[in-house]
């Protein structure tokens, strides 16, 4: 069982020594989407994390707008889809690094990474061309992770 990771313990940090020391590619869990292990890059100049999914849809649940989606791992041994449901955020507009906007459904859970875990804002976009499913964005790291750029893995195993 992981330590529990509380954003109010976070309110105190303020100087490097107090911030996970993560790379530029981690590990990550997202145990209410039922996937163990994920690849994450973590980049701070993307302000929301996003999570690759197809087969986007809305739908009502016990009377609220909640969003369907099929995503996979990106490890070699399971790509397998994974159904996932969780409750809509909403629409947001994102500008992607080629500069285009799209309205993507958003979405929260819960992160698990070296460790700690917290709450966080994923936009829910098509990932397939990109190299990680997972972007963690700076919303997601801020006041918890100092990244350094020139390693991967300091927090988790490959």
């Amino acid at each position: 069982m992981l330590a529990p990771f509380s954003d109010t313990s976070l309110s105190h940090r303020d100087t490097s020594e107090d911030l996970l020391l993560v790379g530029w590619r981690e590990t990550i869990a997202l145990p209410e989407f039922g996937l163990e292990k994920m690849y994450a890059k973590l980049d701070s100049g993307a302000c929301l994390s996003a999570l690759h999914a197809e087969k986007i849809e809305l739908f009502q649940k016990r009377r609220q707008t909640w969003v369907r989606f099929v995503t996979s791992s990106d490890l070699e041994d399971d790509n397998s889809p994974f159904r996932c449901e969780a409750k809509w955020l909403g629409d947001r507009a994102i500008r992607s690094s080629n500069g285009q906007t799209e309205l993507r459904p958003v979405v929260e859970t819960q992160i698990y990474l070296g460790g700690f875990q917290w709450t966080i804002e994923f936009s829910l976009s098509d990932r397939t061309s990109l190299e990680c499913k997972v972007l963690l964005g700076r919303n997601a790291i801020a006041s918890r992770c100092l990244i350094d750029c020139s390693r991967s893995h300091l927090m988790s195993r490959p």
